[in-house]
């Protein structure tokens, strides 16, 4: 008994210790967030791009993109604003570790291996700005599939300062049915080679 009772202590503590990081991490970012509609905006237009997509009159298929293109402008407007709140958050709060499993306090046991989420945030921000404005002039289509893509990034980053890159890989398959890899692949150069440069993925 005594045995199994030195065996179960290190991995009660281990899940108390996840669950208590895990628990102040979603209550910071989620106390940000609550102060806006994020969430919803992004549906909305995520959703709207598959309407687009799908009709087949022309008329009202350019309704729905000019109604999106309203949608792009307010998401843009309320993430910008997100981001410049959270980049006043002490640093020592906004670190990620870069392991793929959950570890307690592994950005302080292990600083070289985490990123600041305020950086990536901030390249979040400059990619969802830049497919919302069409910088690139890209068709609808295109540009529809590359905001997306901006966005289902910036949700996974999201997930992984919440609780970790592997979680946060498999919320991004289960709900959009495509993985980090792909979503990776599909944002604009500039996103992925600064994701890339910040996180080392």
């Amino acid at each position: 008994m005594e045995y199994l009772i030195l065996l179960l202590a290190p991995i009660a503590g281990y899940q108390f210790l996840k669950a208590r990081e895990q628990r102040r991490r979603i209550y910071l970012l989620g106390g940000y967030l609550s102060q806006y509609q994020i969430e919803k905006l992004m549906e909305n237009v995520t959703e709207g791009y598959l309407r687009a997509l799908g009709e087949d009159n022309e008329e009202r298929r350019a309704q729905i993109w000019g109604m999106l293109g309203t949608a792009e402008t307010e998401l843009n407007s309320q993430f910008q604003r997100f981001v410049t709140d959270f980049s006043k958050v002490w640093n020592g709060q906004t670190q990620v570790s870069t392991l793929g499993f959950a570890f307690p306090y592994a950005d302080k046991l292990l600083p070289r291996q985490s990123f600041d989420m305020r950086h990536a945030l901030a390249i979040h921000a400059e990619g969802i700005a830049a497919a919302a404005e069409n910088r690139g002039q890209l068709p609808l289509r295109d540009k529809a599939f590359t905001m997306s893509a901006e966005l289902f990034l910036m949700q996974h980053s999201c997930h992984w300062f919440c609780r970790s890159r592997a979680v946060a890989s498999a919320r991004l398959q289960a709900r959009h049915q495509t993985s980090h890899a792909q979503v990776l692949a599909a944002v604009s150069p500039a996103t992925r080679e600064a994701y890339r440069k910040l996180t080392g993925v």
